[in-house]
């Protein structure tokens, strides 16, 4: 069983290609995905990779955790289990007006 790892501080333009191309120099990448925002499409500067083992992790960790990546310092680490979110519930709306009938 592999590991995900969280990548951070991409450059906006990195792509989930770019992220498989840079990491497979350390194993083989079971996925890779930069996080873009819902509502415009861009990049949010972060995303995760998996890779195959845990031994390939590690080493992608020691290889490029604080090293530089496009101009940037990217950080590297194993991915921590996302949090759960409150029910942020279903029902929309608009604040505390009446409704108009």
């Amino acid at each position: 069983m592999g590991k995900k790892l969280y990548v951070g501080n991409l450059p906006y333009q990195t792509t989930d290609g770019d992220l498989q191309q840079l990491f497979s120099q350390c194993g083989v990448v079971a996925s890779a995905k930069v996080i873009s925002d819902r509502d415009t499409g861009r990049s949010k500067g972060f995303g995760f990779v998996e890779m195959s083992t845990d031994q390939e992790a590690a080493d992608a960790i020691r290889r490029f955790d604080g090293t530089s990546y496009e101009g940037r310092k990217i950080a590297v680490n194993e991915a921590r289990p996302q949090a759960p979110r409150e029910n942020r519930g279903g029902a929309g709306g608009g604040g505390s007006r009446p409704p108009r009938w």
